[in-house]
């Protein structure tokens, strides 16, 4: 049994995400190969090689696939699938992206979301919001799966000894074409790689009560910065904020809800953090049922105070 992993790297590194995504391959069982594509995926091969159970890094070059666009990227990997009884992404926004165009090349059924494995065709997924966990058994002689990342343990890096081989892209994208990118630039951990996390609610009441507020506590913990829908969709802060069901999945070290009442779809996104702290002035919010330490009172007067003695 062989599995294929699509690899995000930035910077020359892998980043976590496929880690934990190559630590599902583990325990599903077998040889685990991991392509890296675009035209830096020959610096990141360097660190790629030495990731603990890697067999073979696959390296594709090709300048087609620099921005992982979905349109050049899946007909690749469904070629490559031929040889493959697994083929996993992570639940990344390319890995959502690739995935199911992949799952129609290949003409299966994808496995959306795993957060456990029981057998090589046996997962289990969450759904309706998290609120159920559903096994499913797989029943295509290919696998197509997306993985939750913070559901695994990530493969150790280091130790390894892959070898790594090019593959010949040959790949034509007429369909779509990178303009530009505009992503915001900050000093402190990205939010789905972070130890710790501050997130703020609608309660704050703006997008300057907000920076004056969580960002300060932010900084003295060295944590990122989150948000619930409700205050991205208020316009408090950008997207590339949101913590939930619709944007993304963290599990902490440490979780710090500030003015989130806790609706289904924000739990859904933080609630398997190891330590969840919950602020909020109403106790019969539901983010205390899910929080380790619940403190009931006015954040406006609490945050000044916790930030001063930190």
């Amino acid at each position: 049994m062989t599995i294929l992993v699509l690899g995000e790297q930035h910077d020359g590194k892998v980043k976590d995400s496929t880690l934990a995504t190559l630590g599902a391959a583990a325990q599903i069982g077998g040889d685990v190969h991991l392509l890296l594509i675009g035209s830096e995926a020959d610096g990141a091969s360097d660190d790629a090689k030495g990731i603990g159970g890697v067999a073979k890094v696959l390296v594709a070059t090709d300048a087609a696939l620099d921005h992982e666009l979905a349109e050049a990227v899946a007909p690749l990997i469904a070629r490559l699938g031929a040889d493959y009884d697994h083929i996993l992404f992570s639940s990344t926004t390319t890995g959502r992206n690739v995935a199911p165009r992949v799952a129609a090349l290949l003409d299966v059924a994808q496995v959306s979301d795993i957060i456990a494995v029981e057998g090589p065709d046996t997962f289990q997924r969450p759904i309706y919001a998290g609120n159920a966990i559903a096994t499913v058994r797989a029943t295509d002689a290919k696998k197509v799966i997306t993985v939750r990342g913070t559901a695994f343990t990530k493969a150790e890096q280091g130790g390894g000894s892959a070898e790594v081989q090019p593959v010949d892209a040959a790949v034509s994208n007429d369909r779509s074409s990178f303009v530009s990118m505009d992503a915001s630039v900050s000093e402190r951990p990205e939010l789905t790689s972070a130890k710790i996390i501050v997130s703020g609610g609608r309660a704050l009441g703006s997008g300057d009560a907000f920076h004056q507020y969580i960002e300060p506590l932010a900084d003295k913990l060295g944590a990122a910065v989150g948000a619930s829908r409700a205050a991205v969709d208020a316009g408090y802060v950008p997207n590339d904020y949101q913590v939930g069901q619709t944007g993304k999945i963290v599990a902490p070290e440490l979780y710090v809800a500030i003015g989130i009442s806790g609706a289904i779809q924000h739990l859904a996104g933080m609630k398997d953090s190891k330590v969840i702290v919950a602020i909020n002035k109403d106790e019969e919010a539901p983010i205390f049922q899910v929080a380790d330490v619940g403190l009931v009172g006015d954040l406006f007067k609490i945050l000044p105070e916790l930030t001063e003695k930190l």
